[in-house]
Parts: C-alpha cells; sequence; structure tokens
C-alpha cells in the first residue's frame, strides 16, 4: 500500500459515514453548523410565523436577526430555532457604562428567555471598514458590559457575545497562513480574541468570495470561488490545499489571529452569499452563480467538512440572506441575495423541486396525496443529496 492510499483513507470512511446518515434518514437534522440571517430591509417581507414555516421546510434551525425585533422574539418562543440577535452599530455609544449594558439586557433579552432560545448577542456588525474606523473603539466596552449583565442574570451560560468582522480587518489574507490584522485595529483585535477566548465565544467573519471575484474576474478562476471542482491552490507555507476561496479566508482569520498568541479560537461565518441580480458592472451577479454558490456549500455543510487548516470542528456558516430585500440601499446586488423572494418563491432554482415533491409555501409545507409518488420523488431525492456529497468527498481523493 502506497502512502498516497493512506492519505485517501480519511476520505474513504467520510464516504461511508456520509452513506451511513444517508440511509439513516435524518442526514439534515444533523447538519447543526448551518444557519441563515434573516434580514428586514424590505417593506413586503412576511411575517415572523411565515418565516418560522419557511425555515423548518428548510429544515434549518439557526438563524440570525440584524436587531432585536420583539414581534420576532415573540413569534420564536418555542419554535425550537436558536437565534442570535444584534445590537444595531447606532445604539453601541450607549452601553459604554455597565448601568446602561444592565438595561438594555433587561429590556431587550431577558423577556423573551427562556421560550425564545437566543444563543447569541453580537455587538455591531462590521464595526472596521475601510471607509470607516471612527465605532471600532466602542466595541470592546459595549461587549464587555453586556457580557457583565449576562453574567449577572445569569445568562451568559446560554448567550455568546461576539461581533462580526468584514474582512477589511485584514492586512493579508493570501496564502491564507500570511493572515495578519492591519497594524490599526491590531491593538483592540488583541483585547478582542482576549475577550473571546475567556468567555469561550467564536470570532465570526463576513467572507464574501463574490467581492473578490467581482474586482477580479480575469485572475480568480470562477469555478474556485463557487465551489466547483478546480485545480485550487496550494499554501506555500503551510502545504496545505484549497479548493475554495471561502474556506482559505476563513483560515486566514484563523492564522492571524494565531499570530497573535491565539491559536485555539474558533472562526465561523456569519454571512456568506451571491447575488442573483446586479448592476451593469457586477460582473458574476446571476441566477446560475447564487444556485451554484448556496447548492455546493449547503452540500459541503451536508459532508460536515471543516477547513484545511480546521478539520474539526466543522465550519458554522450562516447564509446570507433568506429574502431579497427592497429597501436596501447600494447597487443592485445589494438587494437580491435573498434565497427567497418575499412571497415565498425561491428566487433561483436550487434543486429542491427536482430533489423533493416539497412545495414551499409560507402558510405551511405541502406533499402530494399520492404514496407511491411520495416513495418516489423521496427516493430521487436522497439519491441526488448522495450523489452530489460524494462528489464533494471524491473530489479530494483524486
Amino acid at each position: 500500500m502506497t502512502s498516497r492510499t493512506f492519505t485517501r483513507l480519511p476520505n474513504l470512511i467520510n464516504v461511508f459515514l456520509l452513506f451511513s446518515l444517508v440511509f439513516s434518514g435524518d442526514i439534515l437534522q444533523r447538519v447543526t453548523s448551518l444557519g441563515i440571517n434573516y434580514g428586514q430591509v424590505g417593506d413586503n417581507l412576511p411575517s415572523p410565523d411565515k418565516v418560522i414555516n419557511l425555515l423548518r421546510s428548510l429544515r434549518i434551525n439557526k438563524t440570525r436577526i440584524y436587531d432585536t425585533n420583539p414581534q420576532i422574539l415573540s413569534s420564536f418562543a418555542n419554535s425550537n430555532i436558536e437565534i442570535i440577535v444584534t445590537i444595531e452599530n447606532q445604539v453601541l455609544t450607549l452601553l459604554q457604562e455597565p448601568q446602561q449594558a444592565l438595561q438594555w439586557v433587561n429590556s431587550h433579552i431577558k423577556p423573551y428567555i427562556p421560550a425564545t432560545s437566543i444563543t447569541g448577542i453580537m455587538v455591531g456588525n462590521e464595526l472596521f471598514t475601510d471607509d470607516d474606523s471612527s465605532l471600532i473603539g466602542y466595541m470592546m466596552p459595549a461587549m464587555i458590559n453586556i457580557h457583565k449583565a449576562l453574567f449577572q442574570l445569569g445568562l451568559d451560560k446560554y448567550i455568546q457575545v461576539s461581533s462580526p468582522s468584514s474582512l477589511a480587518v485584514l492586512a493579508e489574507s493570501y496564502p491564507p497562513s500570511a493572515g495578519s490584522f492591519k497594524p490599526e485595529v491590531t491593538s483592540v483585535m488583541q483585547q478582542f480574541l482576549q475577550f473571546l477566548q475567556a468567555t469561550r465565544s467564536p470570532f465570526w467573519i463576513n467572507a464574501y468570495p463574490y467581492f473578490a471575484y467581482k474586482d477580479n474576474p480575469n485572475t480568480i478562476p470562477i469555478d474556485y470561488v463557487l465551489f466547483n471542482r478546480n485545480i485550487g491552490m496550494t499554501d506555500p507555507n503551510t502545504a496545505l490545499h484549497y479548493d475554495n476561496m471561502m474556506y482559505a479566508q476563513v483560515d486566514a482569520v484563523a492564522f492571524a489571529a494565531a499570530k497573535l498568541g491565539y491559536r485555539n479560537i474558533e472562526v465561523r461565518v456569519a454571512e456568506t452569499g451571491w447575488p442573483s441580480k446586479g448592476d451593469a458592472g457586477e460582473i458574476g451577479a446571476s441566477p446560475l452563480n447564487a444556485a451554484t454558490y448556496i447548492r455546493n456549500l449547503m452540500m459541503r455543510q451536508f459532508a460536515g467538512e471543516g477547513t484545511p487548516a480546521r478539520r474539526s470542528p466543522r465550519l458554522e456558516v450562516y447564509i446570507f440572506a433568506l429574502f431579497n430585500e427592497d429597501m436596501k440601499s447600494g447597487p443592485t446586488s445589494e438587494k437580491n441575495y435573498g434565497i427567497f423572494q418575499p412571497d415565498g418563491s425561491l428566487a433561483y432554482d436550487l434543486g429542491f423541486s427536482t430533489m423533493s415533491n416539497t412545495t414551499v409555501t409560507l402558510e405551511r409545507v405541502t406533499y402530494s396525496s399520492s404514496a407511491t409518488y411520495k416513495a418516489k420523488s423521496t427516493l430521487k431525492y436522497w439519491i441526488i443529496l448522495i450523489l452530489a456529497m460524494i462528489e464533494v468527498v471524491m473530489s479530494r481523493l483524486f
């Protein structure tokens, strides 16, 4: 047996594990590392109770909102759907004192616990960008005060506190092992990482390979950013092979944290997605590319993958987004990241209609009344799912 054969054994084992999971009949219920962002910047979005039905139809039990909308938090009570809430950027200046933070938690979080499964609080969103660095100074005092308030109320064991960053915090990201933070945020990142380590909370990033491809379509292969089969790239410093950009982005953050002395901080993806429509200059924004990106990402999640540098635990990812949002500002693409239209119809074909006979509606999930047809369509669903997952694993064998 050659050394190459030995290196393939773990992947072959993964194939057998995938088969066992599929034939156990509950693989989707086991995908605990996949969530979806539930944005609300639209004037035609469905009510929260209908959103719950939509999430259940997708068999996704994790979501994130960008505020602490009381209607949503009340509606999600006893739904068994985990929800991460967000403190809006403009509120951070009001949480610089412990008493202010305690008051905020008492009014925005405590009334909904434990009926609503609030598992995380995001303190702001992308507080450092290339265009604005004024808010990042408010991050650590607000995070510390919010965590102290949760501790006082006995909620810190159930709710993690963190803050999602864009890749703008990185000075270098290629190759992943060269990942490092920009000098102007290094001091804050040192404090941030120390806090995350002490509270056992993850480092969340917003990772969008779409932006990299849009800006450099002639140098970045489309298959590399879409999770399609491709030759990928090998990090010359670690010999780790990457077959997609998102994993490389995640590992770049992990390496940047390690350079500051924090090697065991878990990195998770708070947002990733692909627009189905864009303006003339927004290269790559299309229904086909959006469907390919999300479908391939979901297959990776079904396979329980980690990144090349962090094989375990599996990478936790939140898709952006649940709905197209017609009131978002900016280019056309900003309004078209949703998997669904506001009426509950798919924004693009993800293959759901061919994988099963499930019809997603905002009221309920309906099925064919014919038992024979249901059996056939269910078999078709599992066959397609098996083949898709095997393709993911086999792509690593050769």
